[in-house]
Formats: structure tokens, C-alpha cells, sequence
């Protein structure tokens, strides 16, 4: 890696690039669940996420590293069987979100074309993983560069869509929230969670990050404040200038459809290319995340990530195994259900994340009770994400069962071929 150190809007473009990604997909899996409580359910994940920032902006000021959540949770709880499980989560979580990302990038991409035969959505997204996985090869300054210029095009053209559709909304179709509805804008906001993940990519980027001490919390609480109106403003536009059976028969390129006839023909495709440049800049992001963290965890199981192996650097090994098993998932599952084991596995991530800054408070200047709440909150919305998926897709559970039993698994094994006591 590079010597060069990245600054705050650097990082704060992939913050921004790791989760405005995922409003793409999210958008017409919100809708299609919570209705016109789809702005609601936006705001309520956001608020889970702007919770368990607190324990990350403390920790990451504490542990200024690229293990980032793996440093965190070994410090908390020691290397032994519980943060190794949560470890090896975290990497299967980091791998459902770049596929939840590539299916949008692939959706958008095909709703150019005049043909919209599967095999050029896998192909766009077979592609989009090859290339960021390329750029991911580079230093961590030009992966800041890089996530300055995508993020502020992207930016650029939501904002453009937001100020010209505030013009074309049909307040009858915003119609007010009612008690009855409020379980299904829980369960959207819920299966959506995953849509506000990338913050946690922050914390990877802490010891490339100038000054992270004074420019880590204003990094995590900028780019988590401004995300969560940006949602809240999109959702109310797109379900205001189109009825809302219109915008579920497209909404795996919904933005783009709602887009038309707020900006044209020719808005549609800025939509479209905003689209394809975030979920890139989320993968990007998360890819780069991915690849610092995955080297945390393979030295404290003992590798060696200072030499080679057959000329390949080991710290990039992580990065293609992740590449190849997204590809796998990416091309074959369907969106809603990628959408549902990405949240329920970070939302158990961010459980342990509160519950280890709940622990290590004195250490890292913290109010207990923030983080406790914190670990309260997640619990409960996992709960509620587990019966919802038990209600309409119980299959999406036992994917969850497999992915937590594999996890520890994989622990149980190493302890057992290294002559390791096992211990939590």
C-alpha cells in the first residue's frame, strides 16, 4: 500500500460511495413492502445506522486500523470462538451487499438497451466486479480520488432529481401513514438496513486517514445525517410524481422510470448513469474495505501476508476470493432476498458492535448507555427481520442459519487442526 494519506473528503466519498449504492436496489424493495411508507422506513433504518455510528466513531478514534470491525470486536471479546464467528460473518455479509450492489448496477445497465435478455444483466454485472476489483489493486489515494469524482457526479444528478420532481409530486399519493400500515414500513426498513451499511467502510479507512483523531467523528456523522435526507427526499419524490402500481412494475430500475417524466428522456439516462457510477463506487468501496479487513483476519490465524504466493501479494488473495464468490451469488439470487440475509447479517454485526463499545466505554470515552441502547435496538430490529422472513420467505432464514453455522464451523475446524482449546 501507498504512504500517502487520504483527507476528509476523501473518506467521506466512500462513506457516501459505500452506501448511496444501495438506495438503487433498495428503492423498489422498500416500496414494494412499506407503500407510501416507504420515506418512513428510510428514516427509521437510518436511525438504527446513526445509533451504532456512535460506537464506531468511538472506536475508530481508539483503533485507528484497517481491521476496522475485526479489530474492534477482537478487542472487546479476545480472538477466541464468538469474534472469530462474527469475523468470518462479517466477510459473508461484506460479499451478500457487493451482490445486492451488482444487481442494480446490472438492472440499470440492461434498462439501456433495447434488448433486455438476462444474459446481458449477467454480463454487465460480471464485468462491473472484474473492474473494481481491478481498481482495488491501486493505492488507497487513488481509490479516495477516485470516490471523490464518482461520488460528486452521482450527487450532482439525485439533487438535480430531487429540486425538478419536488415540482411534479401529487400530494394525493403521499397519503398519511396509518397505525395498521406501520408493521410493514418496520419490516421495509428492516429488510433495507442494508441499504445504510457502507458507513461501517469508514472505520477500514482509519489508518490510511490524515488526523483520524479530530476527522473520523465528523466523517461518520456528516455522511450518516446526510444520506438518511437524501433517502427521505427521494422516496417522497418518486412516490409522488408516479402511481405507486407503476413504479412497482419497474422497480428494479424504479429512479430511472420516475425519472422520465420529471426530466425526460434524457434525465432517464442520467439516472441511469448515476445509477451504474454508485453501485461501481460501492463496490469499489466495499471492495476496498474488504480487502484491509480480510488481512486482520488472516494474521490472526497465523498467516504470513508479507511474502507471496505463486507472485500473487497474499493481501490480494482476500480480494479475489470475495470477487469470485460474489460473481456466484450475484448472477444466481434474487434481490429481495439478497436485500434481507445482508441486512439480518449486518444487523448481528452491529449488535456486537454496540455490545463491544458497551464494554471497552472507559477505554474508548464513551457513554455506556448510548451503545447499550444501541445493542437493544438491533437486536430488536433483527428479530422483527427474522418473523418477517419467516412470514413471506422462510427459506431467506435458513440461508441465514447456513451462513452464522459456517461461520462457526470454519472456527471450530481451525481450532481443531491447530490443537487449540476452543473457547468463546
Amino acid at each position: 500500500m501507498s504512504s500517502k494519506k487520504i483527507g476528509f473528503w476523501s473518506v467521506w466519498a466512500l462513506g457516501v460511495g459505500g452506501i448511496v449504492g444501495g438506495l438503487f436496489p433498495a428503492l423498489g424493495v422498500v416500496i414494494q413492502i412499506a407503500d407510501v411508507g416507504a420515506p418512513l422506513a428510510f428514516a427509521i433504518a437510518g436511525t438504527i445506522a446513526l445509533i451504532t455510528t456512535y460506537a464506531y466513531a468511538k472506536l475508530s478514534v481508539a483503533h485507528p486500523c484497517r481491521g476496522g470491525t475485526v479489530t474492534f470486536l477482537n478487542q472487546a471479546f479476545g480472538s477466541g470462538l464468538f469474534s472469530g464467528t462474527l469475523n468470518l460473518l462479517l466477510w459473508f455479509s461484506y460479499v451478500v451487499m457487493l451482490s445486492f450492489y451488482l444487481q442494480a448496477f446490472g438492472s440499470y445497465g440492461v434498462s439501456l438497451f433495447t434488448s433486455t435478455q438476462p444474459i446481458w444483466k449477467h454480463l454487465l454485472i460480471s464485468l462491473a466486479i472484474l473492474g473494481t476489483t481491478g481498481l482495488n489493486l491501486l493505492t488507497a489515494n487513488h481509490i479516495g480520488k477516485s470516490q471523490i469524482w464518482i461520488v460528486s457526479f452521482k450527487l450532482g444528478i439525485l439533487l438535480l432529481f430531487i429540486t425538478m420532481g419536488s415540482s411534479h409530486i401529487d400530494i394525493s399519493r403521499l397519503e398519511p401513514v396509518s397505525i395498521s400500515s406501520l408493521q410493514s414500513i418496520f419490516a421495509g426498513a428492516m429488510v433495507i438496513f442494508l441499504s445504510y451499511e457502507g458507513f461501517e467502510l469508514i472505520a477500514n479507512a482509519a489508518e490510511d486517514l490524515v488526523n483520524p483523531k479530530h476527522t473520523l467523528p465528523r466523517v461518520y456523522y456528516s455522511v450518516i445525517g446526510f444520506v438518511i435526507l437524501l433517502y427521505v427526499l427521494i422516496a417522497l419524490v418518486t412516490l409522488g410524481a408516479e402511481p405507486i402500481e407503476q413504479i412497482l412494475a419497474v422497480k428494479d430500475y424504479a429512479l430511472a422510470e420516475v425519472a422520465k417524466p420529471i426530466m425526460g428522456q434524457f434525465g432517464s439516462v442520467l439516472i441511469t448513469i448515476a445509477a451504474l457510477f454508485s453501485t461501481i463506487s460501492a463496490s469499489n468501496a466495499t471492495l476496498y474495505g474488504s480487502a484491509r479487513f480480510s488481512t486482520v483476519i488472516a494474521k490472526s490465524r497465523g498467516f504470513n501476508f508479507g511474502s507471496k504466493m505463486n507472485g500473487i501479494e497474499q493481501s490480494s488473495i482476500g480480494l479475489f476470493i470475495t470477487s469470485g464468490i460474489t460473481l456466484i451469488i450475484a448472477n444466481f439470487c434474487d434481490i429481495s432476498r439478497i436485500s434481507t440475509m445482508g441486512s439480518a447479517g449486518f444487523l448481528l454485526i452491529f449488535t456486537a458492535v454496540n455490545l463491544a463499545n458497551a464494554r471497552m466505554h472507559r477505554y474508548t470515552k464513551s457513554k455506556q448507555w448510548i451503545s447499550l441502547l444501541g445493542t437493544g435496538i438491533c437486536l430488536v430490529a433483527l428479530g422483527m427481520l427474522i418473523w418477517f422472513a419467516l412470514q413471506t420467505d422462510p427459506q431467506t432464514v435458513w440461508v441465514l442459519v447456513l451462513m452464522v453455522g459456517v461461520a462457526i464451523g470454519i472456527e471450530v475446524i481451525y481450532y481443531l487442526s491447530n490443537n487449540r482449546r476452543l473457547h468463546l
